[in-house]
């Protein structure tokens, strides 16, 4: 495996599970460092065809993931295209079809309803084929349960899960959730994490250092 093909894909002889960062090329998605996707069905370097829907240059909408998220085969992220006008007598987009209907091409956003961008904090596993809809915003340590719908924003570490998500429970007490995102250990040093490694997966905040 060569160098380049190293940072697409963190395990040696896995090509199902790539590093985000090196194959996405839209300048409106953005991933952070050691954020992961595994896909069984498709090639994973696809993921901003596959998994990032209704996503057009023309809204300027951005999905934004943190570091060292863990996202599972088939998530979705659905933007603003998908989601047509609410307020109008129909939910027909006139507007999309302007050469049809003789109307203002300037006008084709009319069609739908934009709310806004998606936003992904550090270290959010999101489930198998769950999908998160436009203008949600995920909290750091986040956990989105498989083949949940999320129309809302989530919390910070907190689980999430159904159609449509709601809470299932905190991961940590309030005074360890605090603590977390006052550390932020996704920020620290590559030496520093190697160091922590096992503090981290041991669950308990006080063996930090």
């Amino acid at each position: 495996m060569t160098i380049s093909e190293r940072k697409i894909y963190p395990r040696t002889g896995d090509t199902q599970t790539v590093y985000l960062k090196h194959v996405i090329t839209d300048a409106n998605i953005k991933a952070g460092d050691y954020t992961m996707y595994n896909d069984f069905v498709n090639d994973p370097r696809d993921f901003q065809k596959n998994n990032v829907l209704y996503h057009y240059p023309i809204n300027r909408d951005r999905l934004t993931i943190g570091k060292f998220c863990s996202i599972a085969c088939g998530a979705k992220f659905i933007f603003t295209s998908a989601n047509h006008k609410l307020g109008s007598l129909s939910t027909y987009p006139f507007p999309l079809f302007f050469e049809e209907w003789e109307l203002d091409k300037a006008n084709v956003t009319d069609s739908w309803d934009n709310k806004g961008d998606i936003v992904i904090g550090n270290d959010v596993w999101i489930g198998y084929e769950a999908v998160i809809m436009q203008g949600v915003t995920i909290g750091d340590g986040a956990i989105i349960g498989t083949r949940a719908v999320v129309t809302k924003d989530v919390p910070p570490y907190t689980i999430v899960g159904g159609i449509p998500a709601k809470t299932i429970r905190k991961r940590f007490s309030d005074e360890v959730i605090s603590r977390l995102l006052e550390i932020e250990w996704w920020e620290w040093s590559d030496e520093r994490i190697r160091e922590n490694i096992s503090a981290i997966r041991s669950g308990s905040i006080h063996d930090l250092k």
